[in-house]
């Protein structure tokens, strides 16, 4: 399972969207995957059946706790810190537009449905395939295609309008 860990926290953070969920996310596969550790050695494919786990895990959780927690003072500075890390040049002002364009980026992705957001983030952001992506959340490729078309379209909607990428 170790090869897999980077791959299935970042896919943690993506569904979770903030860090203490997104641990006990991951936690609470980790919990699942050891029980059917017998199971795990006889698959091919390890990691998508691991995602698969994990976002059924997140369906879960979701239903059963539809409100969203704030997010705490640490987190957020946490966000701050990983924003200006990413910048990381030397100039103040690309550093700060830059800083805009990822707030801009992130709120876009929050405006989108789960769907959408869902198969962006796992699509463009960790590089997963189309049939991958089928596998772990169970729907059919065209309808894969078809939710991440309309997601960089509404996208790129949403960032023409707020003036932050024409």
């Amino acid at each position: 399972m170790r090869p897999h860990f980077d791959r299935l926290y970042r896919l943690a953070w993506h569904l979770a969207g903030q860090k203490a969920e997104a641990e006990d996310l991951f936690q609470e596969l980790l919990i699942k995957a050891y029980v059917k550790v017998d199971e795990l050695a006889k698959i091919e494919e390890p990691g998508s059946w691991l995602s698969r786990i994990m976002y059924n895990l997140f369906i879960d959780e979701r239903r059963r706790f539809t409100r969203r927690r704030l997010q705490t003072v640490e987190e957020a500075q946490l966000a701050g810190e990983g924003l200006a890390a990413f910048a990381g040049n030397d100039d103040p002002l690309r550093d700060t537009q830059q800083r805009d364009k990822i707030r801009a980026l992130d709120a876009a992705l929050s405006q989108l449905s789960d769907e959408h957001r869902l198969v962006v983030l796992l699509h463009d952001t960790e590089g997963y395939k189309l049939k991958e992506i089928q596998s772990l959340i169970g729907v059919p490729v065209g309808t894969i295609k078809s939710r991440l078309h309309r997601a960089r379209a509404r996208l790129r909607e949403i960032l023409t309008q707020s003036g932050t990428f024409s």
